[in-house]
């Protein structure tokens, strides 16, 4: 009975912890985070008519410098007649000609919202607007005596639409006998193929470095959770590298603007947000070196991932060509993996940020995808996958309830002992543990399938949390986004008042509370009815308080999870609710010692 109080006690305090964090941390840094968003925001929209310098960029002359260096700024628009269309089944945009820009990239198969008419989301956005965010390819000039194109440079094009199948080509001549072109392709998705080639018809050996970068200059909303990484990322020897957007910050004030760097073969890094990736694949057989920087302009950091795929010397007449890949699109786990089959690229698929759970989070994903294809519909694929579950714990569940509908048969028993030596505790304490012997039972066996059932909580809060497969997955009804929270809220009688409670300060994220989880909480509770009731009437109210608690901490999760767990609980309902009366018919009442 110690050991029950301990218990009881450890989960109270851990409850405690979680409000007071969220109370006391979590919200405060929201909410400065969301100010900190609209401060930069709005001094964006301030320097738009004259965008800041940028790493990588110089005007054209001999010996351009590698892509950390600063630079001439650009023009916050270029007209139509310098862009190159960009038309793909999944994707629309253009290329800037001038520097040869891939800096316009938007999805046709994914909203903002889930609503029909709503704008698509923008992975890639041309610099000089307050979300700038693209991707350019160059060389730098190693040595002297070779000029290299410059981030002013307009050149020309093979075409002016890109698509699957039709690749584009951008070529520019130095007029010094060096012609220098950038293949471009796209197949039916988020994949780029860039040929950086240099063909030499001067009568010397040049020498040139070439490079790719991504770039944001600005630093995005992320969603404050810790279980989720959202800044810069990496594969590189298989082992993954992040840095948050702060961290990066620190990091490269440490060192000079340079936030992390490292050489040798493969490899692949990029931006993670939440659902949507931008990165670069170079060719996996040559050695790279990759380098995350953070330079501060006017004040504000800009982030930059850049690879230089080593010194290439040209000689007269010969030419010489660099492949690399730009991945820019939605973070399906299919698509991934078939890029990274395709490409022989190691760990592409860890742009997904799939927890410390990762061998339960894929094939739960897997069988809730299969599912979901299969039926149409992810919650009726949460609904069945639950079920699998439980026939997948059933025996363990089984000899659980069984032990627990022993323990409530003994319970008259346990309270005569308990009155018995009310002034021994010692005494009381031995007495039960004989009475658990006799009876074959085992106090803390009820326990074991709540603790199973931790691992596949969260690696099913981590589907429903971080793959773009459940984004804006409808159930039924009144649930459009299983990877949300229930929209309704009792506090507004269901939208019967039009306010917001949720404003309200520290106590604001209490006070969201949908249908799903009072169902959630309903079933927790009757669930428990079912269970011994504890001896110590302080367990007891601990206990009863459990599904308030639980009902209010889930209010937050996403739909798909409070509709697991409701659906896990009426399960767990009508096999204890079985087990019960199928013991109390077979095992008549212990006798009177």
């Amino acid at each position: 009975m110690v050991d029950q109080k301990r218990l009881i006690v450890a989960i109270a305090i851990s409850i405690a912890i979680l409000f007071a964090f969220e109370m006391l941390w979590n919200q405060p840094l929201r909410e400065a985070e969301r100010a900190r968003q609209a401060e930069l925001a709005a001094q964006a929209e301030r320097e738009a008519p004259r965008p800041p310098a940028m790493p990588g960029e110089a005007p054209a002359a001999l010996g351009t410098p590698a892509p950390g260096a600063s630079a001439a700024p650009m023009p916050a628009t270029t007209p139509a007649s310098l862009r190159v269309r960009i038309d793909s089944p999944d994707v629309v945009g253009s290329i800037n000609l001038v520097g040869a820009v891939i800096d316009d990239v938007t999805l046709r198969r994914y909203g903002v919202t889930p609503d029909r008419g709503s704008d698509r989301v923008r992975v890639l956005s041309p610099r000089g607007g307050p979300e700038a965010y693209f991707a350019q390819f160059g060389w730098s000039a190693v040595g002297s005596g070779v000029k290299v194109p410059a981030p002013d440079t307009v050149w020309q094009t093979s075409a002016t639409v890109l698509g699957p199948g039709r690749p584009v080509t951008l070529f520019w001549d130095n007029g010094e006998g060096q012609r220098f072109e950038i293949a471009i392709g796209i197949d039916e998705h988020f994949l780029f193929t860039v040929e950086q080639r240099v063909i030499n018809g001067a009568a010397a050996t040049v020498a040139v470095n070439p490079w790719g970068r991504i770039r944001r200059e600005y630093t995005p909303e992320t969603a404050g959770f810790f279980i989720l990484h959202e800044g810069l990322v990496g594969v590189f020897d298989g082992r993954l590298t992040e840095q948050t957007y702060k961290a990066a910050r620190d990091e490269a004030e440490k060192q000079g603007g340079v936030a992390f760097t490292r050489d040798g073969r493969g490899g692949w890094a990029g931006f993670s947000d939440k659902y949507w990736l931008g990165a670069l694949i170079p060719d996996q057989a040559q050695t790279t070196t990759y380098t995350w920087r953070v330079p501060q302009e006017n004040g504000t950091p800009r982030y930059q991932i850049d690879f230089l795929a080593g010194e290439k010397q040209i000689g007269p007449g010969l030419r010489e060509t660099v492949r690399s890949y730009l991945f820019a699109g939605a973070k399906e786990v299919a698509l991934l993996d078939r890029y990274a089959a395709q490409l022989r690229v190691e760990g592409l698929d860890k742009a997904i940020d799939w927890g410390w759970f990762y061998f339960l989070t894929r094939p739960f994903f897997w069988a809730l995808h299969w599912l979901g294809e299969l039926f149409g519909n992810y919650g009726v694929a949460i609904l069945i996958f639950t079920l699998f579950l439980k026939g997948l714990f059933f025996p363990l569940a089984n000899k659980s309830y069984k032990a627990m509908s022993k323990m409530k048969l003994l319970a008259p028993k346990m309270q005569e002992l308990k009155e018995k030596y009310k002034d021994d505790p010692a005494k009381l304490q031995q007495e039960m543990m004989a009475l658990y012997r006799r009876e074959k039972v085992n106090p803390v066996s009820g326990c074991l399938p709540i603790i199973l059932q931790i691992p596949v909580f969260f690696a099913l809060y981590k589907v429903l949390f971080v793959t773009i497969e459940m984004r804006h997955a409808p159930f039924f009804g009144w649930i459009r986004d299983l990877s949300a929270p229930d929209p309704t809220n009792i506090f507004t009688l269901f939208g019967l008042i039009p306010w917001d409670p949720t404003v309200i300060p520290i106590f604001g994220p209490f006070l969201h509370l949908g249908i799903w989880p009072l169902i959630m909480g309903a079933t927790m509770y009757f669930q428990q009815k079912l269970n011994p009731t504890p001896p110590d009437p302080v367990q007891q109210k601990v206990f009863m308080l459990m599904p308030f608690v639980f009902t209010f901490m889930l209010a937050s999760f996403p739909s798909g999870l409070v509709i697991y767990w409701s659906w896990n609980n009426l399960l767990s309902i009508a096999q204890q609710w079985l087990i019960m009366r199928r013991v109390a018919q077979q095992q008549p009442a212990p006798a009177k010692t």
